[in-house]
């Protein structure tokens, strides 16, 4: 059974949308059982369902001793999430957590992600 969380968005740094990948922010419980990394996931909200790209983890990149967070950036979705509540279901683990030495070494990362994690929910319905 793959992880599901619902909560409701919280407010972040917005860099995700300076980047070009605006994220929707959950809080986690910091015991949730779930690798941190990379993320093939699906989201619910307004009884609509997204393709996204998932991160859970402290983002070492930009954050020093950060809070360990789910991020998630919705694949053909424009519009304000602040407020709402979102259902993540995690489909596929699709890498570690790590730290780049630029936020756009970060970005360039984040660019082949979002072609795997296409295939991925492509591949699986």
């Amino acid at each position: 059974m793959n992880p599901v969380i619902t909560g409701p968005v919280i407010g972040g740094h917005q860099l995700g949308r300076r980047l070009g990948y605006p994220t929707a922010n959950l809080a986690i419980p910091a015991d949730w059982p779930v690798q941190d990394g990379v993320w093939a996931a699906r989201v619910t909200v307004n009884g609509q369902t997204y393709g996204a790209l998932g991160y859970v983890g402290r983002k070492p990149t930009v954050e020093h001793e950060g809070k360990r967070i789910l991020e998630v950036h919705l694949l053909d979705f424009s519009g304000n999430l602040y407020g709402r509540s979102l259902r993540v279901e995690l489909v596929q683990f699709v890498r570690s957590d790590q730290q780049f030495d630029s936020t756009d070494s970060l970005l360039r990362q984040i660019d082949r992600d979002k072609q795997d994690i296409i295939q991925i929910l492509t591949s699986c319905g």
